[in-house]
């Protein structure tokens, strides 16, 4: 067998500069050709490419034209916050796809075509793009400048009227959309407002019913008339101690006129018996009876002055009921006596003389007199124990009604609070519906906050895309870039040695000449044609594809 031979690694020499010209040199065709392929294919793509024009439109956010402490707006947010809202609903399905089949505009005609009309309607959002953006305003002088809000509307078509169109169009739907929802929510309010506002009256009106029922009910017993009922309770009072007064004045007017009839009796029978043959003892009797009459009228005249003080307990009645208790049966006794006396002297002879006759007249007409004088006082304690019962009745009603004014308080108070809470939440309500309804006017009058066109929609001149230099620059760099790779990994997979270089290098032998490769001028010329053939028909095919793809960008479009 034959001995397997040891292979020894050897690691290559760094290159200098020298090694990199010569590679250069040496793979020039590898780095050329990338580099003219990149170029040709950046060319004939960036002029196949459409070229793609960007329209837009600047709108700015105008703050409410009349002062908010004036008229406060109805409107619970604000425009930038509703942006977001319009915006879903401009780029809706619905509306795009009305705009992409509307006959003046006809856009996207080719991917209609193929695709469905979800997906063109995806492709036109990517299109339009919105860019909220902050304008700096002037202000007056001395305040400085501030900000107002305001957002841009581009859309990226290939034709640039189209493209300016849709921007238009698009500016317009933000506008009226605007306009629309402002009013909507305005009215909103205002609709809200006036049913709340109704349902506040009714309430309010509830309760005043409750009030005026409650009114009813309690009449005379209402808190408000707690001090009017005071007064005329006192007055009451008052005029029923007066009626008592009254009353115990007759009364004792009452007793005096009796006592003046027992007197006038006496008297009369005194002077019937004048002449009866006892006269003197009878005239004592006579005497002592109206002395005895006299005590009882100045006792009863006293019991009632203690009664007006006292009360029926107290010593001082008692003493005095007990001594005319007294008086009255002595005077009882006398009457008897003073009657069995009369009737013995009636069945005797009588003879009364003129004097006596006329005497006994006067007494008559005296006591006919003091009859009347009582039952004009009998007829007037009738009327003013009347006016005592109806009095107490007075008092006791107003007693009640004061009582019972707590409770009522109570009430009243809790009615008139519902009630107050109830004009208050009608007034806040009314006072809203008014401001409300004058916001409503505002946004009608367009006064309110709005969207103004800051830049109408532009027709664009220059196409955004494609750049052309740009693509042709990374064209040239890509084909660079990739030759360099390709020529550095043919340079890494040759290991043959290329100069003198790497010869002392790798065998560590000193070289005392060299010897050019010698070639076969046949093959050499055959080599060369070649090159040179193959370079020419690539750059031929290739200034072709070029000039091919500029052609049709410039004159092949329609």
């Amino acid at each position: 067998m034959v001995p397997t031979q040891g292979f020894v690694s050897v690691s290559r020499r760094p290159p200098d500069v020298e090694d990199y010209l010569e590679m250069l040199r040496r793979y020039r065709s590898w780095i050329i050709g990338p580099m003219f392929a990149g170029l040709v294919i950046a060319v004939v793509v960036a002029f196949l490419w459409p070229d793609t024009y960007v329209s837009s439109a600047t709108l700015r956010i105008t703050p409410q034209q009349v002062p908010e402490r004036l008229v406060p707006s109805n409107i619970n947010t604000q425009i930038a916050q509703r942006l977001t809202a319009m915006q879903q609903e401009i780029l809706s399905r619905t509306s795009l796809s009305e705009l992409i089949q509307r006959p003046s505009m006809d856009l996207y005609k080719k991917e209609r075509l193929r695709t469905p009309m979800e997906d063109v309607v995806e492709n036109m959002r990517k299109d339009i793009r919105i860019t909220i953006l902050d304008v700096p305003t002037a202000q007056a002088p001395g305040q400085g400048r501030i900000v107002a809000s305001a957002f841009q509307i581009s859309f990226a078509y290939p034709d640039r009227y189209k493209a300016q169109a849709v921007v238009r169009e698009l500016v317009t739907k933000f506008t009226e959309q605007n306009v629309q929802v402002q009013r909507n929510q305005a009215k909103l309010t205002t609709n809200f407002l006036a049913d709340e506002l109704k349902a506040a009256k009714a309430d309010l009106d509830q309760k005043d019913a409750e009030i005026t029922a409650f009114k009813q009910q309690n009449a005379g017993r209402l808190p408000e008339q707690m001090q009017s009922n005071m007064q005329t309770l006192n007055s009451l009072q008052m005029q029923l101690a007066s009626v008592n007064e009254m009353l115990n004045r007759n009364a004792q007017e009452k007793m005096m006129l009796e006592t003046q009839v027992q007197n006038l009796k006496s008297q009369e029978n005194f002077v019937k018996a004048g002449a009866d043959q006892n006269a003197g003892a009878q005239t004592v009797k006579n005497e002592r009876l109206i002395q005895v009459n006299r005590n009882i009228l100045d006792t009863e005249t006293a019991l009632a002055a203690a009664r007006q003080v006292y009360k029926e307990d107290y010593p001082d009645v008692r003493t005095l009921k007990a001594r005319l208790d007294t008086l009255k049966r002595e005077r009882d006794s006398l009457e008897k006596q003073q009657e069995a006396q009369n009737a013995k002297a009636a069945d005797g002879p009588s003879t009364m003389n003129p004097q006596v006759a006329k005497s006994l007249e006067d007494i008559k007409a005296n006591l006919a007199n003091v009859q009347a004088q009582i039952q004009a006082k009998n007829l007037d304690i009738q009327e003013r124990t009347k006016q005592q019962t109806k009095l107490n009745e007075a008092i006791s009603a107003f007693q009640a009604r004061i009582e019972a004014g707590p409770v009522n308080e109570q009430r009243y108070a809790a009615l008139m609070r519902d009630y107050q809470i109830a004009k208050q939440n009608y007034d806040d309500l009314a006072k809203k519906k008014d401001e409300s309804e004058t916001a409503t006017n505002l946004e009608e009058r367009k006064a309110g906050e709005n969207l103004e066109v800051l830049d109408p929609a532009s027709l664009p001149e220059q196409p955004s895309e494609p750049n052309r230099l740009l693509i042709a620059g990374v064209g040239i760099g890509s084909g660079l870039l990739f030759g360099l790779f390709m020529a550095g990994f043919k340079e890494m997979k040759d290991t043959s040695l290329k100069n003198l270089k790497d010869v002392r290098a790798y065998t560590n032998l000193p070289v005392l000449s060299s010897i050019p490769l010698l070639e076969n001028a046949l093959l050499v010329r055959r080599k060369r044609r070649l090159f040179w053939l193959a370079w020419s028909s690539a750059v031929i095919v290739g200034t072709i594809a070029m000039s091919g793809s500029m052609y049709y960008y410039y004159f092949g479009r329609s």
